[in-house]
C-alpha cells in the first residue's frame, strides 16, 4: 500500500452539464508544468464530480455531455509520466443527475426537507440515501474504476452516519416493527447502513486490488468510532481555515487522529474561502503556515484546487501551491515515521457522547475547542482522546465540562488515578450519568446546580502580578462543598440573578462579597473546577479562564513537564519523535491570523520572533542539536535529564532536530 506522499493537490471538478468544451484545453505538457511548479507529489484526481457525470468515456454511467476526451485517463498518465502519485475521486454521497432521476433515493431530514439544499427550488446539491437503490448504482461505478484505471486509492466524498428519515428508511423501521418516530430507532438503522455502505466498499475495491487506499470523507473525523476508522486505510483531514472549519479544527483533530496509528494528512484549500471560489487565492504566507502546521503535528500536506471546465490547471495557484510545498519538501526527511510526545491526554467530549458528536455537525465543539486554545498557547504538549486511549501513557488527563461518567469510565479513570495519575476535571465533568454526585474523590460533594449566572470566581493566584479580585464566570456553574478537599479558588455569587423585578447596570449584577463557596479544589485526585471553562474560552476568551487551567496544570504537573519555553502565546509549539532515527523533532510555529470580512480568519504577513529558549527534559543522551532544513547546529547544555537551547529566530517555522 505504501506512505501517503508528503505534497498533495485534491482537484475538485464538480462541473454543469450545461458548461460546453469540457477537457477541451486539456494539454499533458501544460498539466505537467504545472504540477512540477506546485511541487507535487501526489494528486487526487476525479472520475465522477458532485454533478453525476463521469470525466471518462465509454462508463458504466453516463459521461458529461460535452466531454470528447478521456480525461481522467490523460490525467494519470502525464501523472505516471513524471512520476506524481494518484488516487481517483468519487463523489458518493452526491450525484445531482440522479437525484433528479430518483428523488425517490434521496436523504431527508425529520422534516422531509433534503440536504445540502432544502428542495429542488434551491439551486445546489442533494443527498442521497445509502439504504437506496443508490448504493448498487455507486458501487458499480467505484468496480469499473477500480478494475480500469492504475492508481494508488479510491477517495469517496460526501459520507458518513446520516439520521435519514426518507421512506426507504422508514418503511424498513416499520417492517422490523419498530417506530419510526422514535430517534433511536432512527439512530440504530443509522449506523446499520453506514456499516453496510462501508463493508460493501471494501469487499468490491479490495475484492479486486487488495493494496488499494480507501478513504470516506464527511468533513470531520469523529472521535471515538475506531469501529468505522478500520475500513479506512489512512486519514484526509479536511479542514479550510477560512472555509469554515477556523484554525483551531485542524489541530483539534490532528491531535486525536495521529494517535490511530495510520498515516494522515491535512487538506486545506488554495481559496480564500472555500470549494468552488474560482479566482480566489489566500496568501502564499498562508499556505506556509498551514503546511507547517500539519509537519508539527504528524500530518502529511494535501492543497485542494479546481480545475477549470475546460481542463486548464491555473499557474497562479500553482506557483502559490509551490511557494509552500518547495519548504515541505526540504523538510521530508524529518517529519515521517514521527510519534508525538505528549504529558497532556485531553479527553474528548465528542468521544464520549453521542448527543455532543451529532451537535458539533462536522466541526468541533466548543469545549473541546476552548481547551485546544488553552493547551497550544500554554505551550502544553498534549494529545486528544478517545476512552480506548490508554490513559497511563499521560501524566494529566483532562476532563473538559461535560465528560459524565459510566461505570467502565469511571473504573478506567479510578485505575489512571491508582497508578499515579492526576485529573483535572471542569463543569459537569466526573458526574455520574444517572446520579448527581462525583463518581472520583476529588474532596468535594455535589450540591447541584448554581443558580446564580454569572456569578464570580476568587482564585488563589495573583492576576499577572496585579493581585487578585472576583473575576465573573458567565459559563454554567456546579455548586460544591467541601468533604476533605483543598480551597485553592472560591466563588462569590451575585446579589440576584437579572430578571424584570430586579436588575443592576448595564449587563449582570455585581458579586456578593464575603459569600464564598469552593470554586476550585485540589485533592489526592488531582483539580476540580467548578465551571466549563472550555467552553466559555472557546465562546468568551476571558484571559482568567487560561490562566485558572494553566494554574491547575502546572500545580498538578510539577517539575514532570516535558517542555518549557518562552514562545508567545500566538506561537505553536510540539515536539515529535522519529524513534528509528533516533532523534527528536521540536517544532517551533508563530503566525498571527487576523479577521477580514466577516468572520473570515487569514494569514498575510508572517513577522519574525526571536531568541526563543527551550528547555526539555529527556532520558536520553544528547549528541547533537541542529536546525532543520538548515543543518545548522546550535549549542546546546545538558545537565542529567534537562537540555537547554536558544533559537535566535522563527520566521514561520523552525524545526530543531535533537539526536542521542
Amino acid at each position: 500500500m505504501g506512505k501517503i506522499p508528503f505534497r498533495q493537490i485534491h482537484l475538485d471538478f464538480h462541473t454543469s452539464e450545461k458548461i460546453p468544451g469540457v477537457g477541451s484545453r486539456f494539454n499533458k505538457q501544460e498539466f505537467q508544468k504545472a504540477l512540477k511548479l506546485g511541487h507535487v507529489n501526489s494528486i487526487t484526481i476525479f472520475a465522477k464530480g458532485h454533478h453525476g457525470w463521469l470525466y471518462y468515456l465509454d462508463g458504466v454511467t453516463e459521461s458529461h455531455p460535452s466531454l470528447k476526451i478521456n480525461l481522467l485517463e490523460e490525467m494519470l498518465q502525464a501523472c505516471k509520466e513524471i512520476d506524481v502519485k494518484t488516487q481517483i475521486y468519487i463523489s458518493a454521497g452526491i450525484d445531482e443527475k440522479i437525484a433528479y432521476k430518483h428523488p425517490e433515493w434521496l436523504f431527508r431530514k425529520k422534516d422531509q426537507s433534503t440536504s445540502w439544499v432544502k428542495d429542488f427550488n434551491t439551486p445546489g446539491f442533494h443527498e442521497l440515501c445509502m439504504n437506496t437503490p443508490y448504493l448498487d448504482y455507486l458501487l458499480h461505478q467505484v468496480e469499473e474504476v477500480t478494475k480500469r484505471f492504475e492508481t494508488d486509492g479510491i477517495f469517496l466524498d460526501i459520507v458518513g452516519l446520516r439520521k435519514c428519515h426518507c421512506q426507504t428508511c422508514m418503511n424498513q423501521l416499520i417492517e422490523e416493527g419498530k417506530d419510526p418516530r422514535d430517534e433511536n430507532a432512527v439512530t440504530d438503522l443509522s449506523e446499520r447502513v453506514y456499516l453496510n455502505y462501508l463493508q460493501r466498499i471494501e469487499k468490491t475495491i479490495h475484492g479486486i486490488k487488495p493494496n488499494m487506499r480507501i478513504f470516506h470523507n464527511s468533513g470531520h473525523m469523529e472521535r471515538g468510532r475506531r469501529d468505522l476508522f478500520k475500513y479506512y486505510t489512512h486519514y484526509e483531514l479536511e479542514s479550510l481555515p477560512t472555509g469554515g472549519w477556523g484554525y483551531d479544527h485542524f489541530p483539534t483533530s490532528a491531535r486525536y487522529v495521529q494517535g490511530l496509528g495510520k498515516d494522515f494528512l491535512g487538506m486545506t484549500g488554495k481559496f480564500h474561502q472555500t470549494w468552488g471560489e474560482f479566482g480566489a487565492y489566500k496568501h502564499p504566507n498562508a499556505l506556509r503556515y498551514e503546511a507547517a502546521l500539519n509537519l508539527a503535528n504528524g500530518a502529511k500536506m494535501c492543497v485542494g484546487d479546481q480545475m477549470h471546465p475546460q481542463g486548464k490547471l491555473d499557474e497562479v495557484t500553482y506557483a502559490l501551491i509551490g511557494e509552500a510545498y518547495k519548504e515541505v519538501e526540504e523538510k521530508e526527511q524529518w517529519c515521517d515515521d514521527v510519534t508525538n510526545v505528549a504529558d497532556i491526554g485531553l479527553l474528548s467530549t465528542e468521544s464520549i457522547s453521542e448527543e455532543i458528536a451529532m451537535l458539533t455537525q462536522g466541526h468541533i465543539n466548543k469545549a473541546d475547542v476552548g481547551a485546544t486554545r488553552m493547551l497550544l498557547e500554554g505551550n502544553y504538549l498534549f494529545d486528544i482522546l478517545d476512552t480506548e486511549e490508554n490513559f497511563n501513557k499521560y501524566k494529566v488527563i483532562i476532563l473538559p465540562d461535560v465528560i459524565k461518567a459510566n461505570e467502565l469510565l469511571k473504573g478506567k479513570l479510578q485505575d489512571y488515578i491508582n497508578q499515579g495519575g492526576k485529573i483535572l476535571a471542569t463543569g459537569e465533568s466526573c458526574l455520574d450519568k444517572k446520579e448527581r454526585e462525583f463518581v472520583l474523590d476529588f474532596g468535594i460533594k455535589y450540591e447541584g446546580e448554581n443558580p446564580y449566572k454569572p456569578d464570580y470566581f476568587v482564585p488563589q493566584f495573583s492576576y499577572h502580578g496585579l493581585g487578585t479580585t472576583s473575576f465573573v464566570m458567565y459559563s454554567d456553574g456546579v455548586k460544591i462543598s467541601l468533604n476533605g478537599g483543598e480551597i485553592i479558588g472560591e466563588r462569590e455569587d451575585s446579589y440576584f440573578n437579572r430578571d424584570i423585578l430586579h436588575f443592576c447596570s448595564h449587563n449582570q449584577t455585581p458579586n456578593e462579597p464575603g459569600k464564598r463557596s469552593p470554586g476550585m479544589v485540589k485533592s489526592k485526585s488531582g483539580i476540580y473546577i467548578s465551571w466549563k471553562v472550555f467552553d466559555d474560552y472557546a465562546t468568551r476568551g476571558s484571559l482568567i479562564l487560561k490562566d485558572t487551567v494553566k494554574y491547575a496544570l502546572d500545580m498538578l504537573l510539577g517539575d514532570s513537564k516535558t517542555l518549557l519555553t518562552n514562545l508567545k502565546a500566538q506561537g505553536i509549539v510540539t515536539l515529535q519523535h522519529q524513534k528509528n532515527e533516533n532523534r527528536y523533532i521540536n517544532h517551533l510555529l508563530y503566525a498571527t491570523p487576523v479577521k477580514r470580512g466577516e468572520n473570515v480568519e487569514i494569514i498575510e504577513d508572517i513577522v519574525p520572533v526571536y531568541d526563543i529558549d527551550v528547555e526539555l527534559k529527556l532520558s536520553e543522551k544528547v549528541k547533537r542539536v541542529y536546525l532543520a532544513p538548515q543543518m545548522k547546529d546550535i549549542s546546546f547544555e545538558q545537565e542529567n535529564d534537562k537540555v537547554e537551547y536558544k533559537v535566535d529566530k522563527v520566521d514561520c517555522h523552525q524545526m530543531v532536530v535533537i539526536e542521542y
